[in-house]
C-alpha cells in the first residue's frame, strides 16, 4: 500500500503550530486535537514537528516552563519525512528504526498529511 491510499483513508488533516507559540500552547492543541505530535510551520514551511516525547523529554524532565519556552527551542528540526508515493512499509522500518512514531508526508514541499 502507498502512503497517499493511507491518507485517503484516514485522512489529510494537519494540525501545526508556529515555532514562536509557547510549548504550554502547544500542548493545548495537542490535548484538544487528541493527537500525539504538530507539524511546526513558518510561513508554510515545515521547520519541525513537536512531539509529546519532545516535551517529556526536553521540558518536563530539565525542569523548563511550559508557559515561557518557545516551541523552537524544543522541537525536533530534522524531521525525517515522506512523499505519497512510497510505500508504507518502507515509512514503518524507517520509523521502527528512528524510533519515532510521526511522520510527515510532503508533497512539492508542501505537508499534505501525517
Amino acid at each position: 500500500m502507498r502512503v497517499k491510499k493511507l491518507l485517503d483513508k484516514k485522512g489529510h488533516e494537519v494540525y501545526s503550530i508556529s515555532p514562536d507559540a509557547t510549548v504550554l500552547d502547544a500542548l493545548k492543541l495537542i490535548a484538544e486535537k487528541e493527537i500525539g505530535a504538530l507539524v511546526v510551520l513558518e510561513d508554510d514551511k515545515m521547520v519541525g514537528i513537536l512531539s509529546e516525547r519532545d516535551y517529556a523529554r526536553k521540558i518536563i524532565l530539565k525542569g523548563k516552563s511550559s508557559k515561557e519556552t518557545p516551541v523552537r527551542e524544543i522541537m525536533t528540526s530534522e524531521v525525517i519525512h515522506t512523499s505519497p508515493d512510497k510505500k508504507v512499509g518502507k515509512c514503518l522500518s524507517l520509523m521502527t528504526k528512528h524510533h519515532f512514531r510521526h511522520m510527515p508526508v510532503l508533497e512539492k514541499g508542501q505537508v499534505v498529511g501525517v
